[in-house]
This record gives structure tokens, C-alpha cells and sequence, in this order.
């Protein structure tokens, strides 16, 4: 029965149909059809065996011939013991075929179906029936029942070897030109028509040409006035029938051409009484082959005849004629099996393992010394006919076989080894051309039997996965949807895979037998195959997307399965399998993953670059609504950094911590540049006012002379480059906070905005499950209670506090300018005290609460309180020359301060606590008890300070000490620092108060 495909969804292979067998070994023979060599073949046959019972002869003639051979192969021809046929068959039993299943009688034919045949004098083979009008068919009437030939044709022939041996019965059968007999006495009359006339003679004329002509045995001379005559005679009957009557001239031209050329002497010095006419190479292989195939039954093809010993028997007569000998009769019954076994769709096996018995024959007769060059020519083309057959199969043996017919593949292999032995060993240049049909040979190394099978499994397992491409129609030169492709590649790993499964479970057991790694090579082909489709995909390929993920993956797994096969295969190999393994080239999924993942990350923090950029460009610092006291940029940076989270995790694999530092730190980095423009709002110093010069401390000075009063002589004078600072004489001053120092608390909202959701972005880090943590702890950068963002928390506190500060600065020396620095204590203390000022600042401060985030107001107002101190003390120690104090002032000024530190206490609900504030406050109280000590008591710290600052002692606060050593005090330097351990601190104490 027919196998069948292992994949029943699978397109069958194109395979030989029946009655459509493989074409001639030898070449096409224009002008001849299989027909015309069967209706010679059987012309032949019929002559040569004319004197045997049942062709015409009414008892056993003796045979004539000089080319007898004796021998007992399987396939040799046999006399049977006694006249008759044989009831079983001793080549069937050494082939191994099966007995027709049917009685063991004698085929029957109807009495007196032939007239004019001479059965009804010839001896009876086998029994008959009696009571019927039915007898055992002879030989004969086989050979023409089986050649398919018409009675007709048969009388027609009969009645031609009558006349032509009349007289002469014992006239050898190589001694007759069979055609030209025929040509000579059949008339047109005894055919149905002229035009089957014409073709029976165009026919018998072509068989003289190619056995005379164009493949004759004896080289032909090309000035041959015969072969001349003949081709002018034979090319005029294509036109019309030639006349063959007696007084012909163009007949008598024919025979005497024919007669001349048949039986020239052969240029060896062979036998001269032979006729060469149908031996000639290939012409005689090709009639004796079409002779053997009869020997199969019509009613069932893969059927050979239980008569077979006794046709085989008669033909063996007709060696002679055609110039065969015992090998050359073994290799054409080999080549006869071989191609009904594949005529008849390969459905028994039994004609395969007898061409694989007939093929040990061939085996020995290729050794023999005395062989004949038409016997090597006829050799290699018969044995590379079988072997180019069975390396097609084999070479995609998972579309031909499965586990069914199996054991087809099994018998085809040892065909093939054997045919390909013989070839290699005793044909002579057979390796030459053999590379040239097949170029996967000439890589094997070797033509050991091993290095066969490997190749044909490579070559299966590309054909069959190269079958899977077609199947999903992929074109990898076509530009096709990412996503289609994507999801053909899936299940192309998947198939693969299962083809993978299919090998290892049905044909690697088999071919174990001549490969010891049979599995492995399959896989590492598969492997490779696959290798390189996706090496195609990934081509090009420089973003990550979530199916190339997913491809990448079913590929790793397909990888993994590939190797366990491979490793299972060869764990009893010698080398372990290391020569196998070498030729594997690891997909490396995991590094192209991860490369893909950094380049992602590349890509993306390269788009959030682009995307900081135009917000910068176009940030106002304007709040973004009521409730959402930020900016627009913040919300935009912040998006994108959950977004940027979000995807990253979103791809569907495994990531390494390390990874995902990578991915924290570029963001980190923006989340800097952005911290950066966020703080990019100047510094404090901008909003300071110059420091005026100390106007009151000139050579004529109260203040002077009682500092060289005090032993510091000649003491410098600071000078500064600055003017007069002008203050506003406005009495009704505006309290109001700029939209500069607004935006700035918008600033502050954004900073706090960043890092409110910071804490968010690193729990979504922290909490995700395809953080996969380093192995060692060297590898671990995160320690326990540390976050991804532990840089941009410190940026943004560091910005925050010198956003803060610039704000409050800008607060109170720009926008409370005209009621604070410019306007407090002018012209004295008594007529311009702080409470105006305070309630501005209460004002400020109160639309500060409303604008800056909840946590963020302490920090703002703590820069504020600071400010404000500061500023405070300016007015007291830098007022310039509009202000004088006296030291009945420091009453209202330590009660004016007091005031200021209330207003911080009570400011908001607690947001400054006593203490804070209190601490804050020591350095400026400290000034402020200056301007309460006396005279003498300013002079002696100044003294004391001013000579530790400049290193000229610490005990030189004794007044007298400095001036007996005849020293000079340096000016001490505005350091803008005021405390009233600061020698310039109290020496503008000095430069302020009035005495």
C-alpha cells in the first residue's frame, strides 16, 4: 500500500505515477519510443526462439549459438527440469518476491483461438481441464499476451520467419537481419491501411538506422558508399513508403546496404559469423530491458510472473543477437526491478530489496578483469540512474517517508551505498563527474558511508525546513508587516521544533545505524537554518519592539530544546560530541535582548532630551491651574519618566538590576538638567544692596579719636566704589510681592513636585517583579533602605533651599525694598519705626502660604526669617548716612526686633516654632546688644577682636599694648558675615551710633 505523509496538513511530494517509470540510463534514442523497442524486442525474441516448443516448432530443436553462458545468480536464467514450466520459481525465491496468489496451474488460453498459429501440433505444458475447451497457454502466447502484441502482428511475423528459412531451419538467429526481412516479405495488402503500413516501415527502417548508422557495434567509416545509400533510402521514406517489390531497384539497394554494414568484420577480430545489426550501444540494452519488463504480470505490475525461470530461460536466446552477456543480464534485470519499483509508486518493497539483491550480482561481475567498455559505460549509467534516484529521496527523506513506510528508507540506503561502491571502485572516473551532478559531494571530506548519511541529513532537514518557509510564504527579500513577520517566525520556531521531535523519534533510530550522531546533525542543521532566518529579521533591526521580544524568546527556546537533543545524541560519541557542537552558532538571545533593551533606553532618554529641551524653551513658570500649583514642564518630565517606566516594564522579559540602574541613571540625568533650570534663578547677591562706606569715620571723627585714643593708630579706611544708595521717600509704599519672586515659589511647587513623585517612580521600581537581583552582592549598587533617585532627592533639596533663598531675598530687598532697607529708621529710630514694615511682611508672607505648596512653606519662610535678620541688621550696620543712631535707640531697636520675631512665630499655624526662630535670631540680637555697651566697652572689643583677626596676639585688648610695640591695626574686611565677633561688625557699630 501507498505511504503516507507523517504531516497530514502537508502538500504530498510529486512522485512517479504509475505506469510512468524513470526515463532510460542510457539516454534518449530519437526517433524510438518505448513501443518500438518493444514490438524489436519481441520480433527478436520470437526469432531466436522459433525452434523451442510453442513458437512454431513441433518438438525440442536444438539451439545453436556460440554465446552460451552458464550461472546460478538469482537472477540467472534456468533451465527447468523436464519440458514445461516450473510450478514455483527459484529466481522468485532468491529475490525474495511473493507467489502469485492463485491455483498452481498452468495459464489458459481457448483452443483454436489462433488458427494460424502451430499450437494445436505442439506439446502441452501442464495440465488441462477436462470437459472444457480451455488448455494451458504456451510460451509463446505469454511472451505475446504479456508484450501487448496483436495476433495480427504476431501472423505477420510468423508468416515472415516461414519464408525467410525455408530450407534453412537450422539457420542461427544472429545470422538473420530480422527488419530487412520483415521489410522484404510483408506487402502493404496485410496491413489495415497504407498509413500502418507506412509507420511499421518507417519503424523497421529506424531500427536499421540507429543499429547500422548511428549506433552501430562496428565503428563506421564515414566514405561508406553503403551507409550513404542507406541514409538517402531511409531519409526518402519519411515522405512515402518504399517500394519493396521484387523488381525495387530501391530495394535492392536497401539489402544490399544492409547486408554490407551487417556483417562487416569487427576491428577487434571478432567472430565474422555473426550479424551486427541490434547489438550496437545502447540500441541492443534498451530492446533486451524492454524484452525483461514483460516478465510482470498486466493485471498487477508489482507482480512478477511465477514463469519467470522459463522466460528468463528463453531469453537468453536472444544474447547473441544482441550482444549481452551474463553481467550485462544482471545489471538489466536490476535496472527492470529498480524501475518497476518505482513505475508502481514505490508500493512493494519486496522490488526494491530484489534490486538490492541483484545489485550484490552486479557487485561481483564489476570485479571481473575481463569486462567490456560498453559493460563499464553501461555500469555507470545504470548505477547513477539508481543512485541519483535514491539521493533525491533521500536528500528529503521527511517529506518521503514517516513512520509508516520506514523501513522503505532503511532499504534504500544500503541500495544506495552499494551503487555508489561499485561506482567509486570500478568505474573509472566516476568521482569527476559525479562532481559535476552533484556539487554537496565534493564537500563531504570522505566518502565514507557515515559522511553519506550526514549529507542527505542536512539536506532533508533544509528541504524540509525550507518546505515550512514556503508553507507560511515567506520571502525575507519582501518587505512584509513587522508584525506579521513576527508571528511567522513564532511558529516557525514551533514547527521547527517539532520537526526537530520528528527526527530524533522516527529516523534518527535508523540512521543511528550509519551515523552515530544522526540526531545531532539535524539539530545543528535546524539550528542553523533558523539561525539565519533570523538573522534576516533582525536586520535592520534598531528599536525594541514587544514582538521582536517575543520572537527572541521562542527562539531561545527553540535553541535549548535543539541542544538537549544534540547533547542526548552524542553522549556516547568519542569526543563527546565537541566536533558537532562546534559548528552550532549560538543565537546569543540574552546579548541581543539586552543590546536591544540598552538601545531602547538610548532611544528613549534621547527623546526625553529632545522633550526637556522644548520645555525649557517655552516655560514661563507659570502655575498650571489652582490646584496644580507647578509647571507645565514638571508635569511633562514627570509623564515621561512614568512613561518611560511603564514601557520598560512592559517589555515582556526579565531585566537585571544593573539594568534597570541604567535606565534610573539617564533619567536621573535629566531629572539634573531639569533640577538645574529649575534652580537657574540667579543668587542672593544680586538682590543685596552695595554696602555704603563708613562716612563717619574720617580723621576728624569723634569715632577716631577715640580709637587712637585706644592704641590703634593709623588704621585704614574701607572704601568703596559704590554710591549712595537712594531711598524711596514715598510715605504710602505698595505691599506687594512681584510676579518675579511669584514664579519663583512656582519654581519651589515644581521642585516639590519632582520629588513628591519621585517616591512614586521608585516604588514602581522597587515593587516590580522583573527586576531579577545581581547574583553576588559586588554586583548590588542598591543597599537596603536606598532609593533608584537618591542623587535627584539631594539636587532637588539643594535646589529647593537656593531657590528659597533667592526667593526670600528678592522678597525683601526688591519687592519690600521701599518700605524695609530704604525707608526703616530715616531719618531716626523714634519717627520711623518696623511696625509698617511688618505689616507688609505679614502680607508677603501670608500670599507666600497661598501660593507655595504645604511642604514646602516652613523651608520658604525659614529663608524669609533669614532675610529679613539679615536685612535688619544691613539697615542697622549699612544704613549709610540718611540713618544715626544713638545708644538711647537700642530700646525701640531691641523692641522693634522682638517684633520681627513674633511676626515669624505667629506666621502660619506653627509653621516656624520659638526655638527655631530664637536660634535664628542669636546673631542678630548679638549686634543688636552692641548698640547698647558703652563707649569704652565697643573700643576694647574691637581691640580684642580686630588683633585675633589679624594675628597680631590674643591678649592685645590692654589699651597702650599695641601702640608701645608700635604696630599698626589693618582695617578689617566687609565680610558681609555680621556678628558681633566680627571686627568690622563693631567697628560699623562704631561707624552708626552717634556719641
Amino acid at each position: 500500500m501507498a505511504h503516507r505523509l507523517a504531516n497530514p496538513n502537508s502538500t504530498p511530494p510529486p512522485r512517479s505515477e504509475p505506469g510512468q517509470p524513470l526515463a532510460s540510463p542510457f539516454g534518449k534514442i530519437e526517433g524510438l519510443e518505448r513501443d518500438d523497442f518493444s514490438e524489436a524486442a519481441y520480433e527478436i525474441f520470437f526469432s531466436a526462439c522459433r525452434s523451442s516448443p510453442g513458437f512454431g516448432a513441433r518438438s525440442v530443436i536444438t539451439y545453436y549459438t556460440n554465446f552460451e553462458e552458464g550461472g546460478d545468480g538469482p537472477g540467472s536464467p534456468m533451465k527447468p527440469p523436464g519440458v514445461g514450466m516450473a510450478v514455483t520459481s527459484r529466481v522468485k525465491r532468491a529475490l525474495g518476491l511473493k507467489m502469485a496468489k492463485k491455483p498452481p496451474s498452468r495459464r489458459s488460453s481457448s483452443c483454436g483461438s489462433n488458427p494460424l498459429s502451430p499450437n494445436a501440433g505442439s506439446p502441452r505444458l501442464g495440465s488441462t481441464v477436462p470437459g472444457r475447451l480451455r488448455r494451458p497457454m504456451t510460451s509463446a502466447e505469454i511472451m505475446r499476451q504479456q508484450m501487448r502484441v496483436t495476433e495480427q502482428s504476431d501472423n505477420r511475423l510468423r508468416k515472415t520467419l516461414m519464408r525467410t528459412l525455408v530450407g534453412q531451419m537450422g539457420r542461427r538467429a544472429e545470422t538473420i537481419i530480422l527488419p530487412l526481412e520483415l521489410l522484404r516479405h510483408l506487402k502493404p495488402s496485410e496491413f489495415i491501411d497504407a498509413n500502418e503500413y507506412h509507420q511499421w516501415q518507417k519503424r523497421q527502417l529506424k531500427i536499421l538506422e540507429v543499429g547500422l548508422l548511428l549506433l552501430p557495434s562496428i565503428p563506421l567509416d564515414k566514405s561508406d558508399k553503403n551507409a550513404a545509400k542507406l541514409t538517402e533510402i531511409i531519409q526518402a521514406s519519411e515522405l512515402k513508403s518504399v517500394d519493396t517489390g521484387k523488381n525495387s531497384e530501391t530495394m535492392r539497394a536497401l539489402c544490399s546496404s544492409v547486408v554490407s554494414l551487417a556483417w562487416r568484420t569487427p576491428v577487434d577480430g571478432g567472430s565474422t559469423d555473426v550479424c551486427h545489426w541490434a547489438d550496437g550501444y545502447p540500441l541492443n540494452l534498451e530492446i533486451y530491458i524492454a524484452l525483461i519488463q514483460s516478465i510482470f504480470d498486466l493485471k498487477d505490475e508489482t507482480l512478477v510472473l511465477d514463469e519467470v525461470d522459463e522466460l528468463l530461460e528463453l531469453m537468453k536466446k536472444t544474447w547473441s543477437t544482441l550482444a549481452i552477456n551474463r553481467s550485462m543480464h544482471n545489471l538489466c534485470f536490476t535496472w527492470v526491478l529498480f524501475d518497476r519499483y518505482v513505475a508502481t509508486a514505490q508500493v512493494e518493497p519486496d522490488l526494491l530489496n530484489a534490486a538490492l539483491t541483484m545489485l550484490n550480482e552486479v557487485s561481483i561481475d564489476a570485479k571481473k578483469v575481463d569486462r567490456e567498455a560498453n559493460y563499464v559505460r553501461m555500469l555507470g549509467c545504470v548505477l547513477s540512474a539508481m543512485k541519483k534516484w535514491c539521493d533525491k529521496r533521500l536528500m528529503d527523506y521527511h517529506a518521503n517517508f514517516d513512520r509508516s513506510n520506514l523501513s522503505l528508507m532503511e532499504n534504500i540506503l544500503p541500495l544506495v551505498f552499494s551503487a555508489t561502491k561499485i561506482l567509486e571502485e570500478d568505474v573509472p572516473c566516476y568521482v569527476t563527474s559525479s562532481d559535476q551532478d552533484t556539487s554537496a559531494e565534493a564537500e563531504e571530506d570522505d566518502d565514507s558511508n557515515g559522511n553519506k548519511v550526514d549529507h542527505y541529513i542536512r539536506s532533508s532537514s533544509r528541504n524540509a525546513f525550507t518546505k515550512m518557509l514556503e508553507d507560511q510564504n515567506i520571502n525575507m527579500n519582501v518587505k512584509t508587516g513587522r508584525q506579521d513577520m513576527s508571528e511567522v517566525l513564532i511558529k516557525v520556531a514551533r514547527e521547527t521544533e517539532e520537526l526537530a521531535s520528528k527526527e530524533k523519534d522516527i529516523f534518527s533510530p535508523g540512521l543511528k545505524k550509519w551515523h552515530p550522531i544522526a540526531a545531532g546533525v539535524s539539530a545543528v542543521t535546524l539550528h542553523n537554518c533558523y539561525g539565519t532566518l533570523l538573522k534576516q529579521y533582525l536586520t535592520g533591526t534598531t528599536s525594541l519592539m514587544h514582538e521582536t521580544i517575543l520572537v527572541l524568546q521562542r527562539a531561545g527556546k527553540l535553541e535549548k530544546a535543539l541542544v538537549q537533543m544534540m547533547v542526548e545524541d552524542s553522549a556516547e560519541c568519542e569526543d563527546g560530541g565537541k566536533s558537532i557542537v562546534r559548528e552550532m552558532v549560538p543565537y546569543e538571545v540574552d546579548t541581543i535582548i539586552l543590546k536591544l533593551l540598552k538601545q531602547w533606553i538610548k532611544e528613549r532618554l534621547n527623546n526625553g532630551k529632545d522633550d526637556l529641551h522644548r520645555a525649557k524653551e517655552t516655560e514661563t513658570w507659570n502655575p498650571m491651574s489652582k490646584s496644580e500649583p507647578y509647571a507645565n514642564s514638571a508635569a511633562e518630565i514627570i509623564r515621561f519618566a512614568k512613561e518611560t517606566i511603564e514601557s520598560f516594564f512592559e517589555i515582556p522579559v526579565n531585566v537585571s538590576e544593573n539594568l534597570v540602574y541604567e535606565l534610573t541613571d539617564g533619567l536621573e540625568h535629566l531629572l539634573g538638567d531639569y533640577i538645574t533650570f529649575a534652580a537657574s534663578c540667579g543668587s542672593k547677591q544680586s538682590y543685596l544692596p552695595t554696602l555704603p562706606p563708613l562716612t563717619r569715620c574720617s580723621q576728624d571723627s569723634k569715632f577716631f579719636k577715640l580709637w587712637r585714643k585706644a592704641a590703634c593708630s593709623s588704621i585704614g579706611f574701607e572704601e568703596s566704589s559704590s554710591s549712595d544708595h537712594q531711598h524711596d521717600e514715598g510715605n504710602h509704599p505698595r505691599p506687594s510681592t512681584s510676579r518675579g519672586t511669584q514664579r519663583l515659589y512656582i519654581r519651589l511647587n515644581t521642585l516639590h513636585y519632582l520629588l513628591k513623585h519621585l517616591h512614586s517612580l521608585d516604588k514602581t521600581l522597587s515593587l516590580s517583579p522583573k527586576v531579577t537581583p545581581p547574583k553576588t552582592r559586588l554586583g548590588n549598587r542598591r543597599h537596603l533602605g536606598t532609593s533608584y533617585f537618591d542623587h535627584s532627592r539631594s539636587a532637588i533639596k539643594a535646589a529647593s533651599q537656593h531657590v528659597a533663598e533667592v526667593a526670600a531675598y528678592r522678597l525683601i530687598f526688591l519687592d519690600s525694598k521701599s518700605v524695609f532697607y530704604t525707608s526703616l529708621y530715616i531719618p531716626d529710630v523714634p519717627n520711623s519705626r518696623i511696625r509698617p514694615a511688618l505689616r507688609i511682611l505679614k502680607q508677603n508672607m501670608t500670599l507666600l502660604c497661598a501660593i507655595v505648596s504645604d511642604r514646602v512653606q516652613a523651608p520658604a519662610l525659614k529663608e524669609v526669617m533669614k532675610a529679613s535678620f539679615e536685612a535688619y541688621l544691613m539697615v542697622l550696620l549699612a544704613g549709610g548716612s540718611s540713618r544715626m543712631f544713638s545708644r538711647a535707640d537700642h530700646c525701640m531697636i531691641d523692641e522693634d526686633f522682638d517684633c520681627m520675631k513674633r511676626v515669624f512665630c505667629t506666621c502660619g499655624e506653627g509653621l516656624l516654632g520659638e526655638e527655631e526662630v530664637a536660634r535664628e535670631a542669636e546673631t542678630a540680637e548679638g549686634v543688636v546688644a552692641l548698640m547698647g555697651q558703652s563707649t569704652e566697652q565697643l573700643v576694647e572689643d574691637f581691640s580684642i577682636v580686630a588683633c585675633e583677626a589679624s594675628g597680631m596676639g590674643m591678649g592685645m585688648g590692654v589699651v597702650g599694648v599695641g601702640m608701645g610695640m608700635g604696630k599698626k591695626l589693618p582695617m578689617p574686611p566687609t565680610t558681609g558675615r555680621w556678628n558681633r565677633s566680627d571686627p568690622n561688625t563693631i567697628l560699623r557699630t562704631f561707624s552708626e551710633l552717634v556719641f
